[in-house]
């Protein structure tokens, strides 16, 4: 089966993140991945990492709304943003990972549409270049803006299809984001086998709603044997806010039901 990774910002609020890493490989999962570095213990998550052996998947360079690490859609935020990047890897590669999330920013007024998508491309062309030097793998994200990001430039994974082909490097694929786009354009498992080429990881929550998997109008078993028969051998991603109390339960419950 697809390897399942949880992202620990979601789970076990009372405990450090070291001890989440812990708690998750417990349960029985072998990957895990965060948000922002910037207030977090590095050298204890590594640690952890390395006492568990579990790999952290992914982490995260800029903010959906632009506010940390800058905006993709505005030309005068690319060195901002490509600082920012080169600051992540190096956080990054502490904890032997090779991945991390990217987002657009907010649209931002008085700049069109094609303006936005122009600045995505030139910023992300840059990045792909360090990116490369660095053995490192940006990974675009598409958002929902209906229910969760309002006001997000990036809300279609057919349009970050296309700029990521345009940009055309293997270092910047996408994070397709079940949840997210099963709320804005739905056709998930058509869209998986046309573009599973420049996928690079999936996020996943229960629809509606963002909590457990198994509650939700989504077949998440399904679509883990369409990954297995395209051969994908990335993460898939666990980014769900559990409505059970005990989040080991959830957590438990959610891969015996993916195992399904």
């Amino acid at each position: 089966m697809v390897k399942v990774d949880v992202c620990i910002e979601t789970v076990f609020p009372e405990l450090a993140f070291e001890e989440k890493i812990k708690r998750v490989k417990e349960i029985g999962y072998d990957c895990v991945e965060i948000w922002f570095t910037d207030k977090k213990n590095i050298d204890a998550l590594a640690d952890a990492l390395k006492e568990t052996e579990v790999c952290m998947n992914n982490i995260v360079v800029n903010s959906p709304d632009g506010s940390t690490g800058g905006f993709l859609v505005k030309r005068q935020d690319k060195q901002l943003y490509l600082n920012r990047l080169r600051d992540m890897i190096k956080v990054a590669k502490k904890m032997n990972c090779h991945k991390a999330i990217t987002c657009t920013g907010n649209a931002v007024e008085g700049l069109s549409d094609g303006e936005m998508e122009t600045s995505i491309i030139e910023t992300l062309s840059s990045a792909a270049q360090i990116a490369e030097k660095e053995n490192f793998i940006l990974l675009l994200e598409p958002l929902n803006t209906l229910v969760n990001h309002k006001g997000y430039y990036l809300d279609s994974a057919k349009k970050a299809a296309r700029i990521i082909r345009g940009i055309n490097s293997p270092n910047v694929r996408l994070l397709y984001d079940i949840y997210h786009m099963q709320i804005m354009e739905g056709n998930i498992c058509d869209f998986i086998e046309k573009n599973i080429d420049i996928i690079g990881h999936f996020h996943s929550a229960g629809v509606p709603g963002r909590h457990e998997l198994y509650n939700g109008e989504l077949n998440y078993p399904f679509i883990i044997k369409l990954l297995d028969k395209l051969g994908y051998t990335g993460c898939f991603g666990l980014e769900y806010i559990p409505a059970e109390k005990d989040h080991a339960l959830s957590l438990k419950k959610t891969l015996d039901y993916l195992r399904s």
